[in-house]
């Protein structure tokens, strides 16, 4: 894959929505690692099989901000909102080298209020 960093980090997000396996899978390095407060270094396949069929549950994802770090490593900012109404925000500290992406580190964001709804202090 051709490209910067960011611009293989928006594309698996696009993947990811739209549920393209095969539009993913050469995105990811065959020694790709993945890190969740739910993961711990699951391998690709891992990734795949458990992670990565699971946009059905949420009814919007946006990517906030997509900020490189250096050359290799990107910040993905995105907020989410599951079918049960609930809104999140992450954080994925993600490497890619060589246009593939070769881990991710996922941090999970408190519960958002709605749109429209004043934050609680």
């Amino acid at each position: 894959m051709n490209g910067t960093p960011a611009s293989v980090v928006e594309a698996a997000f696009r993947c990811y929505r739209s549920q393209d396996r095969e539009a993913a899978l050469p995105l990811y390095a065959e020694d790709f690692t993945f890190t969740s407060p739910q993961d711990d270094r699951i391998d690709k396949a891992a990734f795949f099989e458990r992670c990565f069929p699971t946009a059905h549950r949420f009814t919007e994802q946006r990517l906030l901000r997509v900020t490189p770090a250096d050359e290799e490593l990107v910040f993905a900012y995105y907020e989410y909102e599951l079918t049960t109404g609930d809104r999140y925000r992450n954080v994925e500290a993600i490497t890619v080298r060589d246009g593939l992406i070769r881990d991710v580190q996922v941090f999970f964001g408190g519960r958002q209020p709605a749109p429209g709804t004043p934050a609680t202090p």
